[in-house]
């Protein structure tokens, strides 16, 4: 027999398991199916509408805002308010939802968000509340009518605010990364689990359809066993990544706490305006590219294989010789190119590539070993591999929403909170990325590959060795 094929009978079983695997998963991923004149089963998903919120007003959450910077103001304030910078809406939710409070240690910041706020609750007739602004996060959050938080701060930050909020019985959501290190990311799980609130990481990619297409297609045996999932975020930014944030010159000393914007932080700088600015670019802040731009691909693959597994091993490689060598030795301690693959207890691996100097990515594909799957916008293409070409039907699934939004993001927390269940970047999904992102970072900065134990959350080579977890003041600069 041909080790390429499989006997007559256990194909015939084996198809009828993927069709009734197929049938289980319909609910959620296919409209009208029709076959083409190709044999493709060409299918459309129907996604279901958003709807208004059928809560009254009594119902309604409150949120507060905790870092309220580009992000935090671009992404949070107006998504939440529902307004852009002319006063108009921009998307089709309604959340039943009012932003209430604002807090920033800069002090440009937080009087923006603020005026943002009190002009969305007085052009609306929002109801008899006074929006606050706050300095100290630790006020803001003392606060007993505030519902949900959500975090834009800087990357060191995102643990203690998160960790200060659950405890004090408010909801989160927390931008990615979920934190600057891992052992504070499992303090923050660690929190969630303890005090039962909703927690959702900032990625939109997190909400987009077709991962969760994928996930219930994979669920169903559509691809067989796992091999290797892929993706990548590229792109080419000949000034310098993040350099074309804005360095105000009204961020001194006076209108921004300095020591208190630190934190955590190891290595403790003067007051440095383009470390505030442009903190991505700076090791003590942030994981550069694997944090800020890769935690968009991590999520969405984790979440298509089903978020059940830590990674066992990781290798990841980077340097940022073009951009020092065009830009200067100073102009930044993270990467510019990062490469890495993630291998999972079950067999499976994960490759993911990051850039700031070329464009061109990979191509989003998850194999497994009976089909491979294939995405574009709003879309997945399953070929069967060739020696399953008997077993397993080819397909097109066409129009699958939402795509990566934002809003949908925010409206499935809110949706989540209401009606008791997890959101999509839920802590389970979060704690996943996390390891990986901190993994990486260990290993292209130790030059080893690491290993994670699950049970212990404790990290070694291969050989056995341990290796401490990375965290404040482990290395320099950090």
């Amino acid at each position: 027999m041909s080790k390429t094929h499989l006997p007559k009978d256990t194909s015939a079983s084996r198809r009828d398991f993927l069709k009734k695997g197929a049938l289980a998963a319909s609910a959620i991923v296919t409209g009208v199916g029709a076959e083409s004149a190709s044999g493709v089963t060409r299918t459309q998903y129907i996604a279901p509408i958003p709807k208004s919120s059928v809560l009254g007003a009594a119902d309604r959450l409150r949120v507060g805002f905790i870092g309220v910077g580009g992000q935090g103001f671009n992404a949070h304030v107006r998504t939440v308010s529902n307004m852009d910078g002319k006063g108009n809406t921009h998307h089709e939710f309604d959340y039943n939802a009012v932003g209430v409070a604002a807090c920033d240690l800069y002090t440009g910041n937080r009087d923006r968000a603020g005026a943002l706020l009190e002009n969305a609750r007085s052009s609306r007739d929002l109801g008899d509340y006074k929006v606050e602004t706050y300095e100290d996060h630790r006020r803001m959050i003392d606060r007993d009518d505030i519902d949900v938080i959500f975090i834009g701060t800087v990357d060191h930050w995102h643990a203690q605010v998160a960790i200060d909020a659950l405890e004090s019985g408010k909801h989160v959501y927390c931008e990615k990364p979920m934190t600057r290190y891992l052992p504070e990311a499992f303090d923050v799980y660690d929190a969630v689990k303890r005090t039962g609130m909703k927690f959702q990481v900032g990625s939109q990619f997190c909400t987009e359809g077709k991962w969760h297409v994928a996930h219930e297609m994979i669920k169903a045996g559509k691809v067989g066993p796992l091999v290797t999932l892929q993706n990548s975020y590229t792109r080419n930014s000949p000034s310098g990544e993040w350099n074309y944030y804005e360095m105000k010159k009204d961020v001194t000393p006076d209108t921004l706490d300095w020591n208190h914007w630190l934190g955590n932080v190891h290595d403790r700088p003067d007051f440095n305006v383009e470390h505030w600015a442009r903190w991505r670019k700076f090791l003590p802040y942030c994981a550069g590219i694997l944090g800020d731009l890769l935690a968009h691909r991590i999520h969405p693959l984790i979440i298509a294989a089903g978020a059940t597994e830590f990674p066992k091993r990781v290798v990841c490689l980077g340097n940022h010789n073009i951009t020092i060598a065009q830009l200067g030795p100073d102009d930044r301690s993270v990467t510019d190119n990062t490469q890495l693959i993630a291998e999972y207890p079950s067999g499976h691996s994960m490759v993911i590539l990051g850039s700031t100097v070329n464009e061109q990515g990979l191509p989003q594909v998850i194999r497994g070993q009976e089909a491979t799957m294939y995405f574009g916008d709003g879309t997945i293409e399953l070929r069967p591999e060739r020696p399953f070409a008997d077993l397993v039907d080819p397909e097109l699934i066409e129009n699958i929403t939402p795509g990566p939004s934002i809003p949908a993001h925010v409206d499935n927390l809110f949706s989540s909170i209401r009606n008791d269940v997890a959101p999509n970047g839920n802590i389970e999904v979060a704690i996943r990325a996390q390891t990986m992102i901190s993994m990486a970072e260990m290993s292209e900065r130790l030059g080893e590959m690491v290993y994670f134990d699950e049970e212990t959350r404790q990290m070694s080579t291969g050989s056995g060795r341990k290796l401490d977890t990375l965290s404040y003041g482990s290395l320099s600069p950090s």
